[in-house]
């Protein structure tokens, strides 16, 4: 290999989400808009003397390690010895905020190790149960996503210009995913197709948090009260919040005075349908 290889791994944003039930594997059907944007961790792969792996960045955690690292995974997954390579990750995103962090990072590492023919390429869907999500990262496209990754529809969404913020907790998907009663589960299911329809808005999640986050409801209402904002809503199963806008002008102008009167919450604007993404 070169002395070095660089990819990117881009953050997603889920522009509605839907949980339909509770399958018996102990997964849940989910109905999902998935769209990519220009937010990106960064994975350096260089020789080395053993399989290793550090985080470093912005959003690194304390310990520049994960207790339950999806990288260490993948080759236990695979069931394959870990190749004697330094996997350096820059964490330039929240994680546990509905962005993608993990499964983007797998599936950009995914595509590393294919490249390096160290690995078989596979279906995309063979990832599912490692990580419902990296399929629509290996996919790279806007997409619907259905079932529990496994049903992906490639659509192309409207061009949005985003503010994304961190509210100032974190949220668990396992958690938030346990979270849910039989009761909640109020999707009509002659209406999961392959086409988008009108029940596609909002975010099931959002449910939860009104009830167990103060913070989550104070967010969503000043957000929706931005001038030209044309919805907010929840990433993913949280916990990071976001603004669509038309025009990029309109959210940078809300940034700042978001910035303003929330100094210690992080945000980032972003924006999706751009063609170099990956």
């Amino acid at each position: 290999m070169l002395d070095k290889i660089v990819e990117k791994s881009p953050a997603k944003i889920n522009l509605f989400l839907k949980i339909i039930n509770r399958r018996e594997d102990g997964f849940h059907n989910i109905r999902t808009g998935v769209t990519f944007i220009d937010l990106y961790d960064e994975v350096v792969v260089k020789p080395h003397n053993k399989f290793e792996i550090q985080y470093i960045g912005p959003f690194a955690p304390i310990k520049k390690t994960f207790d339950d690292c999806i990288i260490k995974k993948l080759f236990t997954y695979l069931n394959i010895d870990a190749p004697k390579l330094l996997f350096t990750v820059s964490k330039n995103f929240p994680y546990q905020a509905g962005l993608g962090s993990a499964s983007s990072n797998a599936a950009t590492v995914i595509k590393i190790l294919e490249n390096l023919e160290l690995i078989e390429k596979k279906n995309i869907f063979e990832y599912v149960n490692l990580g419902a999500d990296i399929p629509i990262f290996l996919n790279q496209k806007d997409a619907l996503m259905r079932g529990k990754g496994e049903l992906i529809s490639n659509i192309l969404y409207p061009k949005y210009y985003f503010l994304i913020i961190q509210p100032p907790f974190k949220c668990s998907t396992k958690t938030m995913y346990d979270s849910f009663q039989q009761s909640d589960f109020d999707f009509n299911v002659d209406l999961d197709l392959e086409e988008i329809n009108d029940q596609d808005s909002g975010n099931d999640f959002e449910k939860l948090l009104n009830n167990i986050e103060p913070q989550f409801s104070h967010i969503m209402n000043y957000l929706n009260n931005i001038d030209q904002v044309i919805f907010s809503r929840l990433t993913g199963s949280g916990s990071c919040i976001f603004s669509a806008f038309q025009k990029k002008s309109e959210a940078e102008k809300a940034q700042i005075q978001f910035n303003k009167d929330f100094p210690n919450l992080w945000s980032h604007l972003a924006e999706n349908n751009l063609t170099n993404l990956f």
